[in-house]
């Protein structure tokens, strides 16, 4: 089952294991049960702290399950947890086994505070970039509060569950036989949703803080970038950030990045933490910007609110809240969003396995999309507004080349179908002959760019017709003492090298603003 690199690596983290476990497995006489098996003995075949056991009686085949000697521990997997899901793996042998987690002490706190029941079932993809962190979110949970059930169940191993409940993006969780959360997320921000005064607290906490001299809205490179500059000046420096890395998190691959000849978003994401954690920031995590309130006079303390009810104040702020993927606002897309209407291909194209789907949008990220999709689904149907393909030469030369790709240029895509709940189909009229042609499908997969966060900036911050935070050469406002930088800016090409070159400007600007500005009295 797993490689001589993968076994070699597996065999000496199990030797960290200071508990028994016992692996409970549940097969069949399928091929999948087969390839379960074996991993779970070459597993168990690692250390003597390792039991494995094969008379399981759950109801979904192959599974197993991890307890502890004490069986005070409700951890199992529907699935054959390889690919993006290894590492979930051994972190979940490590922490059943007694290795402590690389958490903080607060978070394992607040999970064993947790007073009420809870049975989660995860749905993910081996292929899903975003899943793992919600996958070892709920095992940590599972592990450190017996009250916490958790089964991680693999889409792709088990479709007939799949389709029933009709899950057709992943993460997805459950919670009780209903839905509980869709898409990335991290321990802190589920202990949020379990915890239900964990938001109050956390804001009453976050207004208690002496205020900042600069004080970065926003995590992604750009804001990044801001608080290193800013807090290598030898300043009080905050980052507010709705979540840390931003859309970064859910970039598959960066090769563009100088210096850097390939690495992947979470990758970047958890180096850029690191980085900024190393210069001392007071990163304020899973808060995200609800208003600003400029100073009342020159070179006074501006306001920054949270949704969450917390109120910081800083001499200056950054705002680097980046954009989003934007939708393409035709009938049926809300509703049908993930029942069929997806944005990752990554995470959930194996869902659409031997389906057909289309791709919305001919730029790189859409063009990247079908050709990816082309490897799993049946047919992909790429839909252009343009009357040309935008995307790189060398992708739309690969797009052509693929057999079960159709390309529809210069077409307007005007509504998208349902049946029985999810997505059937999608209407596209062509912008020349007017002709209109439904196409029959599972998915819709949209990729037409960014839309900028500042929608709370609508009344205090110059935004252009696009909703971008207007700035000048020194990424100054028109706010004193605000300033912006990267995606949710004018800045033009919303690249990453950009975004984080944008948040060092940004920071230089505001500490020449500090040097000049007399502190304020507080």
């Amino acid at each position: 089952m797993l490689d001589q690199e993968m076994s070699a690596q597996l065999q000496q983290y199990m030797g960290l294991l200071r508990r028994p476990i016992t692996l409970t497995a549940t097969l069949g006489s399928d091929e999948s049960s087969a390839e379960l098996k074996g991993l779970l003995e070459q597993i168990a075949a690692m250390s003597d702290k390792i039991t494995l056991k094969t008379d399981g009686q759950d109801k979904r085949v192959p599974s197993f399950a991890i307890t502890r000697a004490d069986g005070e521990q409700h951890l199992s997997f529907a699935a054959i947890p390889l690919g993006h899901e290894f590492t979930s793996l051994v972190l979940a042998l490590l922490w059943s086994g007694g290795h402590p987690p690389k958490v903080e002490a607060s978070v394992i706190e607040q999970i064993q505070g947790l007073d009420a029941d809870f049975d989660f079932e995860v749905y993910m993809s081996l292929s899903c970039h975003n899943c793992p962190d919600v996958v070892q979110a709920l095992t940590l949970m599972s592990v450190f509060n017996p009250r916490i059930k958790t089964t991680i169940i693999d889409g792709g191993l088990n479709q007939a569950e799949v389709e029933a409940r009709e899950v057709m993006a992943v993460p997805q969780v459950w919670q009780a036989g209903a839905i509980f959360h869709s898409g990335k997320t991290d321990v802190e921000e589920l202990l949020q949703m379990m915890d239900k005064g964990a938001a109050a607290r956390e804001a009453a906490k976050l207004s208690e803080k002496a205020p900042f001299d600069v004080l970065v809205v926003g995590g992604g490179p750009a804001g990044g970038a801001a608080a290193i500059y800013a807090a290598r000046k030898g300043i009080r420096v905050g980052v507010l950030a709705e979540r840390f890395g931003g859309q970064v998190n859910d970039t598959q691959s960066i090769e563009n990045y100088i210096s850097i000849p390939e690495t992947t978003g979470p990758k970047f994401a958890a180096d850029l933490l690191t980085h900024t954690n190393a210069y001392g920031v007071d990163i304020m995590n899973l808060q995200k910007a609800a208003r600003i309130i400029p100073a009342e006079q020159a070179g006074g303390l501006i306001t920054v609110e949270t949704e969450s009810g917390a109120v910081l104040k800083s001499r200056s702020v950054i705002l680097s809240t980046g954009a989003r993927w934007r939708n393409v606002n035709v009938p049926g897309e809300q509703e049908y969003k993930n029942k069929g209407v997806a944005y990752c291909p990554h995470c959930d194209g194996p869902l659409f396995k031997g389906k057909k789907v289309a791709v919305i949008g001919g730029g790189n990220s859409g063009v990247e999309a079908a050709i990816d999709l082309a490897g799993v689904v049946e047919h992909v149907d790429v839909v252009e507004f343009m009357p040309a393909l935008k995307a790189d030469a060398v992708l739309v030369k690969k797009l052509h080349s693929l057999p079960n790709v159709q390309v529809h240029t210069n077409c307007a895509t005007t509504e998208i179908h349902g049946t029985d709940g999810k997505v059937s189909a999608l209407s596209k009229k062509h912008r020349e002959t007017g002709e209109v042609e439904q196409l029959d499908l599972a998915g819709v997969f949209v990729q037409i760019g960014l839309v900028p966060n500042t929608e709370f900036l609508k009344d205090t911050v110059n935004l252009s017709k696009f909703g971008e935070i207007e700035i000048d050469a020194k990424c100054a406002t028109n706010l004193p003492g605000v300033f912006a930088a990267g995606d949710c800016t004018t800045v033009p090409y919303k690249q990453i090298v950009i975004a984080a070159g944008e948040g060092a400007k940004a920071a230089l600007s505001a500490f020449d603003y500090l040097i000049r500005s007399s502190a304020p009295q507080h």
